[in-house]
Formats: structure tokens, C-alpha cells, sequence
């Protein structure tokens, strides 16, 4: 008899539910919903580029569509745990008993009571202001993410909200993020001192570490605003991985569902953790999740060195695989920038372009550019920071660009492995997973030929919904760790993308440029000189002409 677990992904723009046989990770049932709200369930605003926001309600009516999908013809009783994953940093404010306050009526049409989305940059400014006094104070709290706080992220946005919509702050009673939210919604726990917190967004968006007692101290706070420090008290005190249970199905849920009460639901946590999880994350081995933005994940033992490593999005105990130090890193913009050039430029489709930007030979266009177009995550930790293109022409086609924007983000995800051996942790393979990794063989060659490493590509084409329901099924007793579930229930495609030896030349010139380029326009002070950089894209151009 079949025992299943169900894990909810809860994405940018829709929510996914998948039905796991929690025996070998054969997915049995899938259902998407696509948030109603907003413009592709993001509330954008015309007059700030930096503005992303969510409606609550979205998550509550995706969740019942889609479980509900999926569990016609399954017998209840053999459901064994639920898992959810969202994204994040996605805080939002919550009243005393944790209701959104997005759901209260007079609230309904003020964007600054909604989830404030993972890509809300809006608060660029405060999360400067933090890094800042942070150092200044010479207290320890950015050294596990990176040394820079990021717009992304739990305090800088609650601070920004606190200047821009002090009436909203006041009615909030407290914040929690999307990612604690759902199951505590689930399990009938949303008050926001009973809620279980994730050590994965505690640690990698708000500054919560065991060294130095949770959550930044009310002193540090208060130097920010007072009204900081007021909030901590009305936060936590401590955040655990998702092998904990955030509570069982609450009856009412569970009746809605005809399902029995008292399920277990993991303790929630990012989307891209939860796909490092089920694309078998282990000592050694980077998870690249690609999608709309990309998240790169790996684990470390606790009981070897780990050194701090500068622009990370954070180095945390439990945040990937519990017993484990995750770390984490990203890019701000991946599958968007493509998306931002065929929808807004007015070219081709991606299957015409793709098919077109394949013909070409590395370096043939003779050009260069820079993946800033939505900030850089990592490794400089700056939203503030812009795309660019370099080495057009007259003769420049749409297809020339596309792939010159492909490699750009194959850059960028070179400069992320970089970074980490800089500081001893060794990447010994790449496994990729999420929609481009799946669907994308163009995309996937000129990351193995940029890097020159093998690519493989997760077995699941749903790693997030997957990691929710290997967590569903370690909290519903099936498997003890996430690493016996992982064995059981996840895999690579027998596919691997390995270099190409001529492209991976071409691809180390151009690499050369693009740190040029990277650490000229994106660090300071900077000395050096651009002036050969036009001329050795024509040189490289021409070369690969011939």
C-alpha cells in the first residue's frame, strides 16, 4: 500500500501542489494555481521600478485549489505529512492573532499592509543603513550573510514600511514571513508568538543566530528606530529547521479537504532550500535552482572549518539539510532578463531566438554583458546596480543579444563558484533544477562551456514541491533525516551538459572581461583601466569568425 506526502510550492506567480509516494519520490499528482491578484500575482507600482507586493488571500484560495486536485482518488488515510516552501525574504504584516493585514477590509487597497515580495527592492536605503551601522558598531550580525544586508530581506523592509506607511506598521502587531505563515495557517498556529519560525529565513534574512542569542539585540535595533525595538519582543526567540513539525491539519482545513485531522505539516522554508534538498544537496555538490531569479544552495559539515564568506545571502545551521551548515547565494535576475527582452524589445519568441542563438559559436557577436538588471544578489549585495550591454554595432541581431544575455548569467554564476573556493569550499559538481534547467538544453551547454564543469539536471522537474513533501514525509515518521528520504526519493537525469573545450576558451577570454567589467562599475574604489575591453570583444569576434 502507497503512503504519500504532499508538498506545496508557493512561488512568485502561482502556487504548485505535488503528491509524492514518499517510497521512491515518484510524483504521482500535480496541480498549479495562478494568484488572481495583481499582474501575475505581483501588485507592481508604475511610479517605483522597486515595488513588488502579494495578497495574502491568493495563498489561502491557491491552497484548497490545488490540494484539492490532487487528492481525488487517493484515500486519505494514506497521507502521511505536508510540507510548504515560498519565497522569500516575504514578510508580512500580521494583526495579534496572525491575520494578514492585506485581509482586513480597511486595509484591502493599501499595498504597504501586503506581502512584500522576495523581489521588493524598495528598501535599498535602510538596507544600506543597516550594513552600515552594523560595522560601525563592529557587532557580528552581517557575518553570516555575507557582510552586507540586502533589500531582499526581512529588517530592511519592515524599516521602510515603518518611514513610508507608519499606519500601517501600527496596526501591524507583528511580521512573519510567507514561508512561517502558510503552515501556521494550516495547523490553526498563526499567532505570532506560537507560530513555528524557519531557521532557514531567520538566519538567511534576519539576522537570527544561536552566537549571539536569536534575533539582532533590541540596542542595535533601537539605533535604527525605536519602533524596531519595540517589534522584537512581539517577533521570537528561536527558529528550528523543517525536519519539525509546525503543528498537525487543523480539523476545519482537514474537513474541507476530507482528510483527517492532525496530519503533520513541516516547519516551512524557502523554495530554493527546499529544491537543493530534492536535488540531493550533499557535501560538495552546488544546487543551482534556476528560474525567474536563481538561487545556488550547498551544504557543509558542522564539525569542519567554514570560513565566513564575503557577499553570500548567508551561512546557517539547518537552513538546507538540518545538522548542516547551509549556505546560500543567487542571482537577482536569470529567467526575468530573458523574459524582459522578448516581451519588451519586441523580438522573436525564445524558441526562434534560442534556435537562432544556437548557430553561434562562442564570442562570435562580439559581445558583452552584465546580468544586473533586477540588482546583483551575489556576490557584490547591491540593488542598485544595472544591466549593461557592450560591443553593439550596426550588424547586432536580437539573437546575438539573447545569447549574449545567456552568458552573461553563466558569468555570474561562474563569479558565485568563484567566490566560494576563494574560501575553501570546493565545488566538486553542479546540479541544476527548476523550469530552465529542465526545458532548456541551449541555456544548460553555455553554462557547462562558461564554467567548464558538467552540468546535471535534478531527476524532478518540481524540486521545491518535492523538498515540501521529502520534509511532509520525514515529519510524518516515514524517514528519521532528510538525507534517508533524500537517498529514497530523489536523483539526476541520465543527461550531462559537459564542455565544450574550444567554447570554454573563447568563454575564459570573455570571463576575463566581464570581472573587468564586473568590478569596475560594481565596487569601489576602483583604479584600473576599460579601454582594451571593446578592442579584445572585436579581436574575439573576429577570431571566432574565422
Amino acid at each position: 500500500m502507497s503512503k504519500y506526502s504532499i508538498g506545496f510550492d508557493y512561488g512568485t506567480n502561482s502556487v504548485r501542489a505535488l503528491l509524492v509516494d514518499v517510497s521512491n519520490g515518484a510524483e504521482v499528482a500535480t496541480s498549479v494555481f495562478n494568484y488572481p491578484s495583481g499582474e501575475a500575482g505581483v501588485f507592481y507600482d508604475d511610479k517605483d521600478p522597486n515595488l513588488a507586493r502579494q495578497n495574502a488571500a491568493d495563498y489561502i484560495e491557491g491552497f484548497f485549489a490545488t490540494a484539492k486536485e490532487v487528492l481525488q482518488g487517493i484515500d486519505p488515510k494514506d497521507i502521511v505529512g505536508m510540507g510548504v516552501d515560498t519565497t522569500g525574504s516575504s514578510p508580512m504584516p500580521v494583526d495579534k492573532e496572525g491575520m494578514p493585514l492585506a485581509l482586513h477590509p480597511d486595509l484591502r487597497d493599501n499595498l504597504a499592509a501586503y506581502t512584500w515580495l522576495w523581489k521588493d527592492h524598495t528598501s535599498f536605503a535602510e538596507a544600506a543603513e543597516i550594513t552600515e551601522k552594523a560595522r560601525a558598531q563592529g557587532l557580528p550580525y552581517l557575518a553570516k550573510c555575507g557582510g552586507t544586508y540586502s533589500s531582499e530581506w526581512f529588517w530592511s523592509k519592515i524599516l521602510h514600511c515603518a518611514r513610508v506607511a507608519p499606519d500601517v506598521f501600527a496596526a501591524a502587531y507583528s511580521w512573519v514571513e510567507f514561508a512561517d505563515w502558510v503552515p501556521g495557517y494550516l495547523t490553526g498556529n498563526t499567532d505570532p508568538h506560537k507560530v513555528k519560525r524557519s531557521v532557514c529565513a531567520a538566519g538567511h534574512k534576519a539576522m537570527y543566530s544561536d552566537e549571539w542569542g536569536g534575533l539582532p539585540s533590541k540596542e542595535f535595533l533601537a539605533t535604527l528606530d525605536p519602533r524596531l525595538a519595540d517589534l522584537r519582543d512581539r517577533l521570537y526567540t528561536e527558529a528550528v529547521p523543517s525536519d519539525h513539525s509546525a503543528g498537525g491539519l487543523t480539523k476545519e482545513i482537514a474537513d474541507m479537504l476530507g482528510l483527517p485531522a492532525g496530519i503533520p505539516v513541516a516547519v516551512g522554508a524557502f523554495d530554493a532550500h527546499f529544491g537543493a534538498v530534492a536535488s540531493g544537496a550533499k557535501t560538495g555538490t552546488l544546487v543551482k535552482i534556476i528560474g525567474t531569479s536563481t538561487c545556488d544552495c550547498m551544504v557543509h559539515p558542522l564539525d569542519e572549518p567554514l570560513a565566513d564568506v564575503p557577499g553570500l545571502c548567508g551561512i546557517v545551521k539547518g537552513s538546507v539539510i538540518p545538522g548542516m551548515y547551509g549556505l546560500e547565494a543567487g542571482q537577482s535576475a536569470v529567467g526575468d532578463i530573458f523574459n524582459w527582452f522578448v516581451s519588451e524589445l519586441g523580438t522573436a519568441g525564445h524558441e526562434a531566438l534560442t534556435a537562432e542563438a544556437s548557430a553561434e559559436k562562442a564570442g562570435e557577436s562580439g559581445l558583452l554583458a552584465l546580468d544586473w538588471n533586477n540588482g546583483n544578489r551575489t556576490v557584490l549585495v547591491d540593488p542598485l546596480l544595472t544591466g549593461a550591454i557592450l560591443g553593439l554595432t550596426l550588424h547586432t541581431t536580437a539573437a546575438e543579444i539573447y545569447r549574449a544575455l545567456v552568458e552573461a548569467t553563466a558569468f555570474g554564476a561562474l563569479k558565485i563558484i568563484n567566490r566560494l573556493e576563494e574560501y575553501g569550499v570546493m565545488v566538486k559538481e553542479v546540479v541544476n533544477c527548476g523550469g530552465i534547467a529542465e526545458k532548456n538544453p541551449f541555456v544548460m551547454q553555455i553554462y557547462a562551456d562558461v564554467c567548464n564543469r558538467p552540468m546535471k539536471v535534478s531527476r524532478s522537474a518540481q524540486t521545491c514541491a518535492l523538498g515540501s513533501a521529502i520534509f511532509g514525509a520525514v515529519v510524518g515518521g516515514v524517514y528519521a533525516t532528510a538525507q534517508e528520504a533524500q537517498v529514497a526519493m530523489t536523483g539526476v537525469k541520465e543527461k550531462v551538459y559537459t564542455p565544450d573545450p574550444e567554447a570554454a576558451a573563447t568563454y575564459a577570454r570573455l570571463f576575463a572581461l566581464y570581472s573587468d567589467i564586473h568590478d569596475a562599475l560594481g565596487t569601489k574604489p576602483w583604479t584600473g583601466n576599460l579601454s582594451h575591453v571593446m578592442k579584445q570583444l572585436i579581436a574575439i569576434r573576429d577570431e571566432s569568425r574565422k
